[in-house]
């Protein structure tokens, strides 16, 4: 019988040219293009279609991964169901994610509780919902685990610098290498099954170097743990895997080597497989939906004022900001797409900022201005691309009145001689 998508033995990456989605760096195409065309109200608008290829891609440059969704990237019905149909499973960080994967079909062996963070009520909960793989990074947490869910796997969050990625991640998790020894010791010596090891470089890591970092810090770990006797099963790689239409906080695109990546990521994982009898797992929640949501939104009012120092600024408020689907405007701009206007036409600088009366809401602290075409009128639409991650579920129940984005989701239709792979 074959293997589940998404799961099996490594396979050899086949050595012919293959096509990888393309960035959303210019204007959308297909579904996206046709539902943005079509919206006159405010929206975030998913593309299944895009995502199930991103996935698709994703196995084919890592075969024999078993990929975890993390679910809090993009907790969309929707987008979780269409991903479960693909094959893949889900990192939970919460009972009420964990009933949410539940939902789409996922069988609770496709879960894990990937929060190290954890009460004992909820790794009570997490144990009755059927959960029984845990990470963790602490001996207490392993000791509230042996007590909440007797006989669970766990598997040890190791901590990285997080150095390369726009968001490091790297003083709230992890252990270090010693430490990850007491705990996997202690796992054990508790009735549970220490099964694995796991990392995570960063948010939207933009180098190959920190990965190899990673890796090399997972094998050494490995090489200790055989030395007390613990053989982890599988190795958890985490997230972290960029998105590729973003630009950077002066609206450059930014340009990760996502090629590069994954060549040391084969590599180090075969280095692994040398050292173990290991599986492996990731946890993409950015890369497979970032560049496969688009905003619907609207100008609010384009602006002309005096600074403080003297000099002029203009300010384009948009519908949509920090509090009510762009909430990473810290580290990140958008490209924006202003329907109907000629890309020839006269732009100017201009700060972007969101609707609410908080001085926070704008891209860069509202200190770095992006070029917009210059006439732009309160009502105008605006396209906001690569915003599928975190769009929905950083946006607030609704600060200063301006609720969260209704959400659609649309697919692209084969044409009839055409069968999607």
């Amino acid at each position: 019988m074959s293997a589940p998508k998404g799961r099996g033995e490594p396979r050899r990456r086949p050595n012919r040219p293959r096509t990888r989605p393309t960035a959303r760096r210019g204007a959308p195409a297909g579904a996206l293009a046709t539902a943005l065309s079509a919206a006159d109200t405010d929206r975030i608008i998913y593309d299944l279609t895009g995502i199930e290829a991103q996935y698709d891609s994703l196995l084919a440059e890592l075969p024999g991964t078993d990929v975890r969704f993390a679910l809090k990237a993009c907790p969309v019905d929707e987008v979780l169901s269409c991903l479960a149909g693909r094959g893949a499973g889900f990192d939970a960080a919460s009972p009420a994610e964990i009933s949410q994967a539940l939902r789409t079909g996922a069988t609770p062996d496709r879960i894990h509780y990937g929060n190290t963070i954890k009460s004992d009520h909820d790794i009570a909960e997490a144990h009755r919902q059927g959960i029984r793989t845990f990470a963790t990074d602490s001996v207490e947490d392993v000791t509230a685990i042996a007590r909440h869910a007797p006989g669970a796997r766990v598997f040890c969050r190791l901590a990285t610098s997080g150095e390369g990625a726009l968001w490091g991640l790297n003083r709230k998790f992890g252990c270090a290498p010693e430490d990850a020894l007491r705990i996997l010791d202690t796992a054990r010596s508790a009735g549970l099954t220490p099964a694995g090891l796991s990392v995570h470089v960063g948010s939207q890591q933009m180098t190959a170097e920190g990965w190899q970092a990673a890796l090399d810090l997972l094998a050494g770990t490995l090489t200790s743990l055989a030395g007390r006797g613990i053989v982890p099963d599988h190795v958890n790689l985490g997230g972290g895997l960029p998105a590729l239409g973003y630009r950077d906080r002066h609206g450059t695109p930014l340009d990760p080597p996502l090629d590069k990546i994954f060549a040391v990521l084969r590599e180090g994982m075969d280095r692994l497989r040398a050292l173990a009898p290991v599986t492996f797992v990731m946890e993409p929640g950015r890369h497979l939906v970032a560049d496969h949501g688009a905003v619907r939104a609207r100008v609010a009012r384009l602006t002309h004022r005096r600074r403080p120092d003297g000099g002029d600024a203009h300010w384009l408020y948009l519908s949509c900001g920090k509090f009510n689907g762009l909430y990473e405007m810290d580290q990140l701009t958008h490209q924006m797409v202003f329907p109907g206007r000629p890309d020839e036409g006269v732009t100017i600088p201009a700060v972007v900022a969101g609707p609410t009366c908080d001085s926070d809401d704008a891209y860069g602290a509202g200190l770095l201005p992006v070029r917009i075409p210059r006439d732009l009128a309160s009502g105008d639409p605006v396209w906001i691309l690569s915003a599928g991650a975190y769009a929905t579920s950083y946006t607030t129940g609704g600060f200063n009145g301006f609720g969260p984005l209704p959400c659609v989701c649309v697919r692209t239709h084969p044409s009839p001689d055409h069968e999607r792979p």
